[in-house]
């Protein structure tokens, strides 16, 4: 995708309001390689997900730079379910 669609994606225009640690999530998840991002399933438990990331701490939320907030699994697997259709990597 080219780099205006991952802006697109990280600051949408929805009208929603987005704080610090949401843009900063939806950044990180933009750019998680393509082939990371088609192997992920839905499917997957909590511990799984974790694991595909990789990026999660002992107490179990996600290690973000930027964040005023904790981010869990829930709100990270919202975010690459979203992502993977605005990226067309999975319908």
């Amino acid at each position: 995708m080219e780099a205006v669609s991952m802006v697109e994606f990280e600051r949408p225009t929805d009208g929603r309001r987005y704080d610090e640690t949401t843009i900063s999530l939806r950044a990180y998840v933009s750019r998680m390689p393509r082939e990371k991002l088609a192997a992920y399933d839905p499917a997957w438990d909590d511990g799984q997900v974790m694991e595909w990331d990789g990026n999660f701490r002992d107490d179990g939320d996600l290690m973000l730079v930027c964040c005023e907030r904790d981010v869990d699994v829930r709100e990270l697997r919202s975010v690459v379910e979203e992502f993977l259709v605005f990226a067309r990597i999975r319908t």
